[in-house]
């Protein structure tokens, strides 16, 4: 029976567009295009989705498998098949959603500043055609009081989301709110490859070229299978927490092929919204842009439209915005999830507005530090920034080591080895029988494969080029 605390979702529809939404965020579409452009295009793209096949489906189903299993938060899931290796398992997935939400909520606030300047240039008040688009976010960067309350809105926006519940505020954002990125996504992209040069960039994306990878292969390797989990929201709790929620009819399968496969179309289609823009502009020097393709190489592109470059500026920065709430909402959901079951569990009755609360509020404080900070552009104290190991040169870039530099691929490593070796793959298919669906032998020879030695070797080798990446001499 369900405990009488927790929600459930109220369709799969509703379920299938929370989950999306969640993993369609700013891994799409700020990470995305910048770490395709800094690996090479076309293969980077070609071992995205290889790994998406082979280690995204794996983990995914484990992860909604595990959660619908446990039936509460990431840590009781866990911690249901085994109390000692799963609580381990389960702690090391709440740390990830808290440090990433330190830094993805201030993304989200400068693209809401950027929906602001944008809208201010389209009424007359505020000329930003004027202002290169390196200016205007070195601006951003340097306001440290616009930067912590633009924070502040995001997170009171996310507030007001998850206080309704599952049911009543998360899944009824994203019914409207899916729909409505991708309708505003489609739009940005027919602006994008209509620019003249913009073939260049789809040629870079599309046109094979293996050249990267004979170079580099561990580090294209790396930072796609890194980017894999960001844009899948895999090893953070999320899928876990929203597979709690999800009913025993349902098919984890064919839930998580949908996941996996609208994921994967709106990652390249925001890749073909920004990379041809981008190059219409810089031209070859677009995919050296890095971090800043989204904040300043494409407000350049938007100052370049002319009259219609406010329009398209605040469509493209309030898609991004809509991106950045949809998976933020879902990390806070993992930690608000937690806070419930163990009050529960301690016989104290929960209060689902007092607790989002207080959560919401305890993330300000981390993220209101990676706002002051600026990427560094503020002079803040980083933690081992004179050790000579480049672990960051900002809060942001050293949060983004811990979470997704190692936590995250860390844990998808030994939660693999968990599911393959100890606990055994037959949990994992008996909560896929749930329900009247069946794991066909073919599909459970495959997932053995995959989860004994395709998932853990591959892991392995992601987690060896992050730290590697991370830990190069400066």
């Amino acid at each position: 029976m369900e405990q009488q605390h927790r929600g459930q979702w109220g369709s799969n529809l509703g379920f299938l567009m929370a989950t999306i939404g969640a993993a369609v965020g700013l891994g799409n579409i700020w990470s995305f295009p910048f770490r395709m452009g800094a690996n090479g295009g076309f293969p980077f793209l070609i071992i995205y989705l290889v790994l998406a096949v082979l280690v995204g489906f794996t983990i995914m189903l484990c992860e909604l498998a595990i959660g619908r299993h446990g039936g509460g938060s990431v840590l009781v899931s866990y911690q249901k098949i085994n109390r000692i290796s799963g609580g381990f398992l389960g702690i090391l997935a709440l740390v990830s959603p808290f440090l990433i939400l330190s830094f993805y909520t201030v993304l989200g606030a400068y693209c809401v500043q950027y929906v602001g300047l944008n809208f201010a240039e389209l009424l007359g008040i505020f000329n930003v055609s004027s202002v290169s688009g390196a200016e205007s976010f070195s601006t951003m960067l340097t306001n440290q009081p616009l930067a912590i309350g633009s924070t502040f809105v995001v997170i009171a926006a996310c507030f007001l989301i998850i206080r309704g519940g599952i049911k009543d505020g998360i899944e009824k954002f994203n019914k409207v709110g899916m729909p409505a990125l991708f309708v505003m996504l489609v739009i940005v992209i027919i602006r994008s490859v209509t620019l003249p040069g913009a073939i260049d960039g789809l040629k870079f994306m599309f046109a094979p070229n293996f050249e990267p990878i004979k170079n580099d292969f561990i580090g294209v390797l790396a930072a796609a299978g890194g980017q894999m989990f960001f844009s899948l929201s895999l090893a953070m709790g999320i899928t876990v927490t929203y597979g709690s929620y999800l009913s025993k009819k349902e098919s984890l399968v064919r839930n998580s092929m949908v996941i996996i496969v609208s994921d994967t179309i709106v990652a390249i289609m925001a890749g073909m919204a920004v990379l041809p823009a981008a190059f219409a502009l810089a031209g070859e020097d677009a995919k050296l842009s890095g971090p800043s393709l989204l904040f300043v190489t494409l407000q350049d592109v938007f100052n370049a439209m002319g009259a219609f470059g406010p329009i398209f500026g605040i469509l493209f920065f309030l898609f991004v915005v809509l991106a950045a709430i949809t998976s933020t909402i879902a990390l806070i959901e993992v930690l608000v999830t937690f806070v419930i079951d163990r009050r529960t569990a301690a016989g104290k009755a929960p209060n689902r507005n007092a607790v989002v609360g207080i959560v919401c509020l305890i993330i300000f404080a981390e993220a209101a530090l990676v706002a002051a900070d600026g990427l560094g552009s503020n002079g803040l104290w980083v933690p081992f920034q004179s050790s000579g190991l480049d672990l960051g040169t900002c809060w942001l870039e050293f949060m983004d080591f811990i979470s997704e530099g190692v936590a995250m691929p860390l844990g998808a490593l030994l939660m693999s080895l968990w599911i393959g070796w100890i606990v055994g793959p037959e949990v994992i298919r008996d909560e896929v029988s749930q329900g009247g669906h069946k794991m066909s032998d073919g599909l459970y020879s495959f997932f053995i494969i995959c989860v004994r030695f395709i998932t853990p070797l591959a892991m392995a080798m992601i987690l060896f080029g992050q730290i590697k990446t991370f830990l190069s001499p400066v």
